[in-house]
Formats: C-alpha cells, structure tokens, sequence
C-alpha cells in the first residue's frame, strides 16, 4: 500500500492524474507506439502511429538525466498500459516511471539505465494500449498495471477479472480467466513501472489451460536482486499489441523458445508463432544471445516491435538496433544479457504494423 501511495503521489507532483481502473468503462479504445532516438523533438515517422486524429505527432521533451517524457497526441485516458523497449547495442534497459492524461494528451516517463543502474538515455520503441469491449474467440486480449501492491488498470476480452497473487518478493501469478488455450498460444509483454528505482521485469513462467492463461512475473533490481515494483503485463492472441482497436491491420508475434537453436527455425506450436499475413515468422542465431528475428509480409511502415525476457533468472533482452521493414520485417537483432554479458535465453517478439 506504501508503494501505491508513493505512486500516486509521484503523479500529482508532477501534474499527472494517476491512473485509474474504473475510468476504462465505455470509452473508445486508444492506442500509440513510437521509436524513440532522440531526447526531444519528434520521432521518425516511419516509427510512429496511433489512433489519434490526422495531422498530429507524437513529441518527447527531456526530464533528468536518461529520462523522457513522450506525449501521444489526443488520446489522453486514464488507465491503460505502456511496454517500453531499449533499442541499443550495449546492456541496457528502459522502463516506465508513469503515464497519465495531459491536456487531452497522453503522456509517459520512461527512464532508461545501463546495466548497474547508472542512468543513461538510450533509443526505445515504446506503446501504450487502453481497450474496451469483447473479442470472439479464438482471437484473445488482457492486460494488468500492477502497482507492486495493487491492480490500478486491467482489461480482458472474455469480460473477466484479472487476478494477482503474490508468490514471494519480486514474484506474482497472474490469472487471465476466459483467455484460456488448450495449449501454448499467444504472446506475452512484461515492463517494469518503477519511479525512483531501476527496475527489470519479465515472465517467469506461462501455463495456459482451457479456463486462463497463468503468468508468472519476475522482477529484480540494477544488480539482479528480486525486487517488488510496479509492473505492466499484456497478453495478445491473433489481435496486435495495441489491443481491441483496428487499425493496426497488419501484425505478429513469435516466441523464441529454442534460443542454442542456431537456425533458422519456426518456433512451435504454432499458435506462438503468429502471422497475421499468413506468411512465416523465422529465427536464426547471429552469435551468442543475439537472434535475428524476421517477420514474413509484415513490413509496411510505420511499425513497432516489443521484446520481453522469459525464464526465472534475472537475464533481460532488448534491441541491438531499429529493425528493418520492407515486404517482411527485420529485427537485427534481439539480444539477451545476464549481467553484462550476452547469453542465449528465450524471448518473447511481437510486431504490429499500422497497414
């Protein structure tokens, strides 16, 4: 309770309304993403979309040092959720601080680290997603912003409620009810919410069965302690990372599960391995923990890919550099860290593209 207190009293410092899980009922979905290379200005076109109206773009201005603030034009909203992704060749990590509506925009802190917690702004591709409504099965959507201590904002398509359970520090089980899957399937996002410390997080462990997927959470410190924070969790199948909401009409997702498998290969079962195009999601090896990860007839800008660690160490992964879209999509290349050093651990990849 004494984390969601600071929380909230964090945002109205700064003028920001905290985020609220009962403001989400009967409003339009919203969404946006962006590669964020810069500490101010505007982002690559080529790199940003959203569901605001024509003729906006999305601004980021400099906070302290390695933090930013993005605004998304337009679609202000309480709730939602944000995923945020380092795009650097160096170990290094990007996290949210907080988000919340400003003058009918919205916007977001992201604080970036080194590995050791020094800060230090690095390039990030980042979205933010509040839905509404149901979705016919078999396509699925749930999300959680998770406090550390209480659910502020959650959303699933079956019409259910999201559980947490706490499983010991640094450690939560999340249920999603009526998203269930006989088997593997779908696509996992997890980021840390954190506004004074850094903070890593990722999946632990997935176990679907016909009535929820379970997802464990993991989260730890600079230096790979576990950590209780304030995180965000989103589960997608056969609908982009951006939700309930069309556009984007184009999207994928794979999930990298034999990492020492040099490749190229197609992940199974295939129900992880989407492709909305209904072409090949390939990986192949690029030397120890960097995979080369493409995307067949995804690759029509303006795009946006979000990568998250799996597995119950302290190992994190980010972006080498900006991927490559024309026809299919490039991400060269998907890299995985323990501590400083690069090691092959699985992933989770996905890719929404606006057309």
């Amino acid at each position: 309770m004494i984390l969601g207190i600071l929380c909230v009293l964090a945002l109205l410092s700064t003028g920001l309304p905290a985020t609220s899980a009962s403001a989400q009922a009967s409003v339009p979905n919203r969404w946006g993403f962006a590669l964020v290379n810069a500490t101010s200005g505007t982002p690559p076109p080529a790199y940003q979309a959203g569901s605001w109206p024509a003729g906006f773009t999305v601004g980021v201005t400099p906070g302290g040092v390695g933090q930013t603030y993005v605004r998304f034009p337009k679609i202000g909203i309480a709730g939602g959720v944000v995923h945020v992704t380092s795009v650097a060749p160096t170990a290094s990590w990007c996290q949210a601080q907080r988000w919340a509506p400003s003058g009918g925009d919205m916007v977001v802190a992201v604080q970036c680290y080194r590995y050791g917690g020094t800060p230090a702004f690095t390039p990030y591709s980042i979205v933010f997603a509040q839905s509404t409504g149901t979705l016919p099965a078999p396509q699925a959507f749930g999300y959680v912003h998770h406090t550390g201590s209480f659910v502020a904002s959650q959303f699933n398509s079956a019409g259910g409620t999201n559980v947490v359970g706490g499983g010991g520090v640094g450690v939560w089980t999340v249920r999603l009810p009526g998203l269930g899957s006989a088997g593997l399937a779908g696509n996992l996002q997890v980021t840390a919410v954190d506004d004074a410390r850094p903070a890593r997080c990722k999946v632990g462990a997935w176990t679907p069965s016909a009535g929820a997927q379970l997802v464990q959470v993991r989260c730890h410190n600079a230096t790979d302690v576990p950590l209780d924070t304030g995180w965000t969790l989103t589960y997608q199948r056969e609908r982009a990372i951006t939700g309930g909401a069309l556009p984007p009409y184009k999207f994928g997702y794979t999930f990298d599960n034999l990492p020492y498998n040099s490749g190229p290969y197609v992940p199974v079962p295939a129900a992880v391995n989407h492709n909305g195009q209904g072409s090949v999601n390939g990986i192949q090896g690029a030397g120890v923990g960097m995979r080369l990860v493409t995307f067949g007839a995804l690759g029509s800008p303006p795009d946006h890919i979000q990568v998250t660690a799996y597995g119950p160490g302290p190992e994190y992964c980010n972006l080498q550099g900006v991927w490559v879209s024309g026809g299919s999509t490039q991400v060269r290349n998907v890299a995985c860290y323990s501590a400083t050093t690069r090691m092959n651990r699985p992933s989770f990849v996905s890719h929404a593209s606006l057309h």
